[in-house]
């Protein structure tokens, strides 16, 4: 994404912002402090520049129900990330993880300014429209500009030979379609006392799910063959109505040779589409076999801060499940049975696994492939 001018960081449209509902109302104090003084200096003296930050008092004093989901929301905490990290052994507490996480990982998290007055910090920031609130944020200036070497890139059909995702390519779906706001708010409705996600796929909200829309093609009822023969607990949608998608491999800080700073790398991205099992295994997930994609970790991602940060690696697969954003109502799946039963190709066998990576991927690996049909 090309940088912002100046101006189009901090202009306000002063007109059109004071014909605004609600927000209209407010003068720039109620939000970003400051004083009242004459020169440019002192009125900003004290000023808040991004008052949704930290615990956002300022958006919950109108919007409660998000405000109050705010401090436990995954865009804000980042849990997911430390969730994993804990699983592979990763002490919270110890000081030089800390200093990784807060130079690589802390910078993604987003407020609720991000979303729906600016574009998200971490990718340059700037006002959406002279200070205009949106209820619905602009897709490519706030999911995909965050989300998009992969969902992004997948979905609107950026990577090379692969195309579109059916429900962009046809219907122009947004990401708060499928997405909504209590999903992106972490608002748990089903219980709204129970303790915030740790985690997007242990979320209660349980994220989109195909059947939500798909019913009949779910329960095999719309009488698609290969619907009536592979039961909803056989195999997830995307088995078949996915296609190629890319994967990373060896994420690790790296030092920058002119000013010795650390920065992250990975290895050159690859397109693959691998079956394999499903390490997500509940009630909400139950299908047997689901596309699998590599994850940006490697037992040395954070070496460069300490040694042995990561003591129990092989904990989580390397190898995990995938919900590719590139959905087709045709691909080489759906065309005939032997495209997966029997064909060794699609699924994620141990000869595919790197020899270091194979005790964390024996949850996922397919010892035996489906016999042909």
């Amino acid at each position: 994404m090309a940088p912002l001018e100046p101006w189009e960081k901090a202009f306000v449209n002063v007109v059109d912002f004071a014909n605004e509902d609600s927000h209209g109302d407010l003068t720039c104090r109620d939000c970003h402090d400051g004083s009242a003084g004459d020169t440019k200096e002192e009125a900003h003296e004290g000023m808040i520049s991004r008052p949704s930050e930290g615990e956002a008092k300022t958006c919950t004093t109108c919007h409660k129900e998000q405000g109050n989901a705010h401090a436990g929301n995954l865009h804000v905490t980042l849990e997911g990330y430390w969730t994993v990290l804990e699983a592979r052994g990763a002490d919270r507490e110890n000081p030089h993880l800390q200093e990784a996480f807060s130079n690589h990982c802390s910078s993604c998290h987003t407020s609720c300014g991000d979303c729906h007055v600016a574009q998200p910090a971490s990718v340059g920031g700037g006002l959406l429209d002279g200070h205009m609130f949106t209820t619905n944020p602009p897709m490519t200036r706030t999911c995909t500009a965050c989300h998009g070497s992969r969902v992004g890139n997948e979905y609107m059909g950026k990577n090379e030979g692969v195309i579109a995702d059916l429900h962009f390519r046809q219907e122009r779906m947004t990401c708060i379609q499928c997405h909504p706001g209590t999903e992106l708010h972490g608002i748990n409705e089903a219980e709204p006392d129970a303790a915030p996600d740790t985690h997007r796929y242990t979320s209660d909200n349980g994220g989109p799910q195909c059947e939500n829309c798909h019913e009949e093609a779910a329960t095999g009822v719309d009488e698609v063959t290969m619907h009536m023969v592979h039961d909803e607990n056989t195999l997830a949608c995307q088995v078949c109505h996915s296609t190629t998608y890319i994967n990373c491999d060896s994420c690790h800080v790296q030092v920058a040779e002119e000013s010795g700073n650390p920065y992250f790398t990975t290895e050159e991205s690859y397109f693959t589409f691998l079956i394999g099992k499903n390490p997500l295994l509940s009630e909400e997930r139950p299908w047997k076999y689901v596309p699998l994609r590599h994850v940006p970790i490697d037992p040395n991602s954070f070496a460069f801060y300490g040694s042995n940060l990561l003591p129990n690696f092989d904990a989580l697969p390397t190898w995990h499940a995938a919900t590719p954003h590139n959905i087709q109502l045709e691909t080489p799946q759906t065309m005939d049975c032997n495209h997966c039963h029997g064909n060794d190709e699609v699924f994620l066998t141990a000869d595919k696994v790197k020899p270091e990576e194979l005790t964390a991927n024996q949850g996922v690996i397919v010892d035996v492939v489906p016999r042909e049909r």
